[in-house]
């Protein structure tokens, strides 16, 4: 690159004594690929059904042509709209065709960048059995051959739906076993019909939904696709938009809906993983949940840890209806009561400790069982050792990963760096270097934590489940080298 031409992102790399990793840049697929790609793998018929299927899901083809009123009626989402660079034309070309991605990336001070699907964001939530599950073999048949020769620097992302572990065991040995992926994306939940309004309405069904999130009350066992991952050297990491259902599916605001929406997504198989205890029976995987930020991390983290304290088995007994001294309750209701209240001091006790007991199962007692918490430590050596979170370059509250204050035994996160490449939240791709490094520049970071959060953390996470990620790649010693040490 022509020094008078250098971008200031390239020039701050070239300061680096690291290489920076992107562990989250995104591909946008052109539309008529991917449906030559899907032709082929389920014929025209169900090439047909695809085009359709997103009424089927949570996006409405329909919402241009309702009405304000049919809308606020249907409740049909605004869907995503304007997403892609287009007034910067070169942008959005690099979004859609890898060798361009490839040629740019010392100008965007990237070394590698781990490229994510964008339609597989949507293809996992398709309601379609046989169309989601012939889209995500597409789009993974695809990624190989559109990024085959550039893997130097680009790593395809392969897609995975969850729906039931079956697809997503058969994908991977697919997408891994027989294509080479090295990484998955795997969706961060399912949303599933409630059975009791199936019975009322099967039609009305469809908007009473519940959210699994494979750990905890899951409608299947999800641990052979977490064995499945420990076999094929890959660490399962977790991508989903986190609109559509709760409070974000407003029908005419896309920012409103879009607000927080990864970190919820993230929030929601976090704490599914955790309290089902899929960390502490597969302690070899690591689990990284990508886009949300690293905010809602520190939170949840600090959360689980006042919850354990406090309702762990042990405590739970401080609040046992049980536990309390009939006689000490109506001799103090006696004395300080209101008139009339005292005289009815074991009515209105037996009362309340009915209210208590309005949860309580005998054989759900100790919440954390299935964890398989048993100490505050454990989930302590989850979040530092076996979770990581993906963080865009632009948020500042990127520092909780690595300022201890306040948090817990003085807990580290860790951090991936996300460009985000290809998506609006880019407006001028030469600055992604530049962008991230701003958190050094404003004095929120300093340089060996901007190191741990752009290559470090990244290097350890990506080879923590196959030990031969980077190989071919033009880090591949620096990463050797990292990790030795």
């Amino acid at each position: 690159m022509d020094t008078a031409k250098k971008s200031k992102s390239a020039a701050i790399r070239e300061r680096l004594s690291h290489p920076i990793i992107d562990s989250d840049g995104h591909q946008m697929e052109l539309p008529p690929v991917f449906q030559d790609y899907l032709r082929e793998v389920g014929g025209a018929g169900l090439l047909e059904r695809f085009r359709g299927v997103f009424h089927d899901s949570f996006f409405d083809p329909r919402w241009r042509t309702f009405s304000p009123a049919e809308r606020h009626q249907r409740r049909v989402m605004r869907p995503t709209w304007w997403a892609c660079p287009a007034q910067n034309t070169r942008d959005l070309a690099t979004a859609l065709m890898p060798k361009l991605f490839h040629a740019r990336m010392d100008e965007m001070g990237l070394d590698v960048s781990i490229v994510y699907p964008t339609l597989g964001l949507l293809a996992t939530q398709m309601e379609d059995d046989e169309v989601r599950r012939a889209a995500a073999r597409a789009l993974n048949r695809m990624k190989a051959e559109m990024f085959a020769g550039l893997t130097d620097r680009l790593i395809p992302v392969a897609t995975i739906p969850m729906h039931t572990p079956a697809e997503a065991i058969a994908e991977l040995e697919y997408a891994v076993g027989e294509l080479g992926l090295r990484a998955v994306m795997m969706a961060s939940y399912v949303r599933r019909p409630v059975g009791a309004a199936q019975k009322i309405s099967p039609a009305a069904a469809r908007y009473a939904i519940w959210m699994d999130t494979y750990g905890l009350d899951s409608e299947y066992d999800y641990d052979p696709v977490w064995a499945k991952c420990v076999e094929l050297g890959v660490s399962p990491t977790f991508h989903s938009v986190g609109y559509g259902w709760g409070s974000r599916a407003t029908p005419s605001n896309y920012v409103h809906n879009h607000l927080g929406n990864f970190a919820a997504s993230a929030d929601a198989i976090c704490r599914g993983l955790v309290m089902g205890g899929v960390p502490m029976r597969f302690p070899q995987l690591r689990f990284a949940f990508m886009e949300g930020g690293v905010a809602w991390a520190r939170n949840l983290y600090c959360d689980l840890i006042s919850h354990w304290r406090k309702r762990n088995r042990a405590a739970m007994e401080n609040y046992n209806p049980a536990n309390i001294d009939r006689g000490v309750f109506i001799d103090l209701a006696r004395r300080y009561a209101t008139a009339g209240v005292g005289e009815r001091a074991g009515e209105m006790l037996e009362a309340f400790q009915g209210f208590m007991r309005r949860g309580e199962d005998p054989a759900l007692l100790d919440e954390w069982e299935r964890s398989g918490i048993r100490r505050p430590e454990d989930i302590r050596d989850i979040f530092t050792e076996r979770f990581y979170f993906g963080c865009e370059g632009d948020d500042p509250l990127n520092l909780l990963a690595y300022d201890a204050k306040g948090s817990p035994f003085g807990a580290r996160l860790r951090a991936l760096y996300g460009s985000d490449l290809g998506h609006w939240d880019v407006p001028e791709m030469a600055e992604a270097a530049e962008e991230a490094y701003e958190l050094v520049a404003d004095g929120l970071m300093n340089e060996a934590d901007f190191r741990a959060m752009v290559f470090d953390d990244a290097a350890r996470f990506w080879t923590a489940a196959n030990p031969h990620f980077f190989a071919g790649t033009i880090i591949e010693d620096a990463v050797r080298r990292a990790i030795a040490r």
